[in-house]
């Protein structure tokens, strides 16, 4: 159970409703009260006095109280709390922040976003890693090129988009499961990535096509290799080849 401390309004209110929207065991008290039994850890203003406890005390700013929660839930998923980032690349990445197995940040962005993301998520953090799925090959080599100061690895992103069935959302949801998936398998290390398909991939890609198609057609190599770079999906590849056949 985690303990608030704080006399600053607004810190409290921010920290007990994040607090309160994960899920998170916690009670408050007045600083310098002793904490209760079955206390993990404290959380108080890094502006007000050091509390006397012996509890692991977790220090919030009053204009970032979201990296003081991050560092309580690595508390409560009792230490693993490793911070992963994973990437599903493409027109728009889902990115997915995980400490330890919880999920505590997504995003979809445009792919020149996807860095700075990365290098705010990962700034603090002591042992981070960054893991992007195989998938569209030219925006994950640059994206991967701009990450310079985290280590990289590259996942196979087989099978991990999730069907969404009905009500479950739109497709960006989609992208954005897949980002979680990506971060809990591990992958190869890279610090780079050869952007040109290979002939199987680009096989597999028509052969996707040609199953999406109501027509049971295929799109031919040079849309393939557009899709293959992210710069086209599937459907807008088939719409190409449609209007240009």
């Amino acid at each position: 159970m985690i303990v608030v401390a704080t006399e600053d309004f607004e810190l409290y209110h921010e920290v007990v409703g994040e607090l309160r929207d994960r899920d998170i065991s916690f009670t408050t008290i007045e600083p310098g009260q002793e904490p209760p039994a079955g206390a993990t850890a404290l959380l108080h203003s890094i502006e007000e006095p050091q509390p006397d406890t012996e509890l692991p005390v977790i220090e919030a700013a009053p204009d970032d109280p979201r990296s003081a929660i991050e560092e309580v839930v690595a508390v409560v998923r009792d230490g693993s709390g490793r911070r992963v980032v994973g990437i599903d690349p493409g027109e728009t990445p889902g990115i997915a922040v995980l400490s330890g197995e919880m999920v505590v940040a997504t995003y979809q962005v445009p792919p020149d976003d996807v860095p700075d993301i990365v290098r705010e998520e990962t700034a603090d953090a002591p042992d981070p890693v960054v893991r992007i799925g195989d998938g569209a090959r030219l925006v994950g080599a640059r994206i991967v090129e701009e990450l310079d100061s985290v280590p990289v690895e590259l996942v196979d992103e087989t099978g991990t988009t999730p069907y969404l069935g009905t009500g479950a959302g739109e497709r960006g949801m989609s992208d954005i499961l897949a980002a979680v998936n990506i971060a809990r398998m591990e992958g190869e290390p890279i610090e780079s990535r050869d952007v040109e398909p290979t002939p199987g991939e680009l096989k597999r890609i028509q052969e996707r096509s040609r199953e999406h198609s109501t027509e049971n057609r295929a799109i031919g190599k040079a849309l393939a290799r557009r899709v293959a770079s992210g710069e086209l999906t599937i459907e807008e590849a088939l719409h190409e080849h449609r209007d240009g056949s």
